[in-house]
């Protein structure tokens, strides 16, 4: 394994860079919370053909948010690839005894992670082959997930 690795970040390119950088180093689990996803840019090609060979290479997918309705709006290509991957990713929706809950973050194979301080911000910092710096939010992941109900369904009608 390769030594730990810790990276500061403030804007949105950076907060992207960061971020295709934790899917491309993933290969069996990505955790995701955020409150709504849209800096996520989950509809654009690039992230939507990383995400896919990270599914085809047997990786699953959690995403946990308050309101999923900006990726039911604007990211048409990843609700294909919900409905193509359904078998591999799971959508869940906070209530709203959650929804005071801002931070935002993506774990992978529990070592890497991007995190965003607080949501409406784009401040943070992500960390590779740092199991210690994952411990936290994986804890913050597992809560909200568990207090969390099924949401964000490949069809309207959730099927």
């Amino acid at each position: 394994m390769e030594d730990a690795v810790t990276v500061g970040f403030n804007g949105h390119q950076e907060f992207e860079t960061q971020l295709r950088e934790v899917v491309a180093r993933s290969q069996r689990t990505l955790q995701l919370f955020d409150p709504d996803f849209a800096v996520f840019k989950l509809g654009r090609s690039d992230v939507d053909a990383a995400l896919r060979q990270f599914l085809v290479g047997g990786g699953s997918l959690q995403l946990a948010m308050h309101d999923p309705a900006a990726i039911e709006r604007h990211f048409p290509r990843f609700l294909r690839l919900l409905k193509d991957f359904n078998h591999k990713i799971e959508c869940r929706v906070t209530g709203r005894q959650l929804h005071h809950l801002t931070d935002s973050f993506a774990i992978g194979d529990r070592i890497h992670i991007a995190r965003r301080f607080h949501s409406d911000h784009m401040r943070g910092e992500a960390s590779f082959f740092a199991p210690l710096a994952t411990e936290i939010s994986l804890e913050r992941f597992a809560a909200i997930w568990d207090e969390s109900k099924p949401g964000l369904h490949p069809t309207t009608t959730g099927l």
